[in-house]
């Protein structure tokens, strides 16, 4: 009966949450770009053609089975050898930019600046930002999207090393003097927290490392930070007079609603806030990690009988280098997650999850996805963003991905359609509403594509590719047409005001 009880105030509660079911009919800025997105190992194949290098994510799917259905990014969409096909397609749609990603290991195969430089890889990039040139699409560049050269994981641990700074350092300051002069937006890093919590807490990405839980995350970060800081210094420093490009970080998260009106319920969403989004944000602007991670991690570490914090400490010069290290940043936002004060654990064993010690769950009324982390909550995109105008200064915030995923074998995609709409009108209500920096929006994704460890089970893309086909045809699904509109009027309806 109190189960019953309390789904039926969840049920009750979901009516007033679900706040935008009518789409904003005001067009977005006239300088309002759009944009989408592609990840090099998911789209790519090509595996170990013409001199490829092995990376963590080659490494995890031919050695191990924690793929869902067994599957590999060894061909997905072909991508490499389709590139023409695609770019011609991305031309149709309209769009402004394309986010794209470089494969670290296809041009420097053991990802040292001083081993191979591999002319193929180099070339195959060259073409794509030629093709891009040639359609008037501007590229948006990520540097690292995840796929580390396995050799620098099998070397000096990757991530975890702080020999890590110079050597994707000198990777990326060949990729600027290789693409740069045709590149308008760079990303250094996305998502750092995935790659830390992710593929060194909990395992569920590449390299699926979990010796250390609560200490290898945190070491990670601090390393990714400096690496950050170096190469956007490298890129102000000597590359943006002439190639006059921007360079940020992309972050993830949800919009962390608070369960209810309790004021611990609402320091609770703010702290998972900040252990996730902070994290990295406030380094960047501040200089620094948030108050609140110095403090709970600092205090949990001693009573864990550690002599010094688990949460690395940034120097005084360190703090310098890194504060302002961005000319954008980066949001990826899919979605909302409830959150409710809870008690902190005993002390035990370290974990990043008892650091934080808040509880996340979701509305079970709220839409779904065929992602099971995925509910439909437009309104979450303008709460985050304006939570980020108010707490880091109203910077420059492009959205880098947002999207829907289906199970595949759905061309008539009304649900995605739905989803990009309301999405799309909570953006507008930030700009114009809320005051918030928005400049553009990218849609996640291109085309359907291996979807890290949940395999070719869920499936992002406006475009449908028959991963069963040795061509891998694309198929436009309905919100190709959709999103097209959106990009020729700037308008998420018909007929906008």
């Amino acid at each position: 009966m109190l189960i019953q009880k309390f789904l039926f105030v969840f049920y009750i509660s979901s009516l007033f949450w679900r706040e935008n079911v009518c789409a904003d009919n005001r067009k977005f800025p006239p300088d309002f770009k759009f944009g989408i997105a592609t990840a090099s190992y998911q789209i790519e194949g090509g595996w170990d053609a013409d001199g490829k290098g092995e990376n963590i994510w080659d490494h995890l799917t031919h050695q191990t089975n924690l793929v869902k259905d067994h599957s590999t990014g060894d061909i997905t969409c072909d991508s490499y050898h389709k590139s023409k096909e695609d770019l011609a397609l991305l031309k149709d749609l309209g769009v402004d930019f394309y986010r794209f990603s470089l494969s670290w290991a296809r041009i420097l195969p053991t990802g040292y600046i001083d081993g191979q430089i591999n002319e193929a890889g180099i070339r195959y990039y060259e073409d794509i930002l030629s093709e891009l040139e040639k359609h008037g699409i501007e590229a948006m560049v990520t540097l690292y999207h995840w796929d580390l050269p396995q050799k620098l994981q099998d070397d000096f641990g990757g991530v975890l090393n702080d020999t890590f700074i110079d050597v994707f350092a000198n990777y990326a300051q060949l990729a600027f003097e290789l693409f740069g002069s045709r590149v308008k937006y760079w990303v250094t890093f996305n998502e750092p927290f995935i790659i830390c919590q992710q593929g060194y807490e909990n395992g569920n990405k590449a390299p699926a490392i979990t010796k250390a839980p609560g200490i290898d995350l945190y070491t990670c970060a601090h390393v990714v930070l400096k690496a950050h800081a170096k190469v956007y210094h490298i890129y102000d420093t000597f590359y943006r007079k002439t190639q006059k490009g921007k360079i940020g970080l992309v972050l993830n998260t949800d919009w962390f609603e608070p369960a209810s009106g309790d004021p611990k319920d609402l320091e609770a969403s703010e702290r998972q806030l900040q252990f996730q989004f902070g994290w990295f944000a406030h380094p960047i602007v501040y200089g620094n990690y948030p108050q609140v991670m110095i403090d709970r991690i600092g205090e949990r570490s001693i009573r864990e009988g550690f002599k010094t914090s688990r949460l690395p400490k940034f120097t005084n010069s360190e703090i310098e280098e890194i504060k302002g290290t961005f000319d954008f940043i980066g949001l990826n936002h899919y979605t909302t997650t409830l959150t409710r004060w809870k008690e902190d654990e005993a002390i035990g064993k370290p974990e990043s999850l008892k650091d934080i010690s808040v509880e996340v769950f979701k509305n079970p009324f709220w839409e779904g996805s065929a992602s099971s982390w995925l509910k439909v909550v437009p309104w979450g995109i303008r709460r985050i963003s304006k939570w980020i105008k108010d707490t880091y200064k109203n910077p420059e915030l492009i959205i880098t991905e947002n999207g829907y995923s289906d199970v595949g074998g759905i061309f008539d995609d009304s649900r995605r359609i739905n989803y990009y709409r309301e999405y799309l009108s909570n953006v507008l209500e930030a700009i114009y509403d809320d005051g918030v920096n928005i400049t553009a929006y990218t849609a996640w994704s291109f085309m359907d594509n291996f979807e890290w460890l949940e395999g070719y089970t869920e499936k992002f893309g406006l475009f449908s590719v028959n991963f069963t086909d040795p061509a891998r045809p694309r198929t436009p699904k309905s919100s190709v047409n959709y999103f097209k509109n959106v990009t020729k009027t700037k308008c998420v309806v018909e007929q906008c005001l």
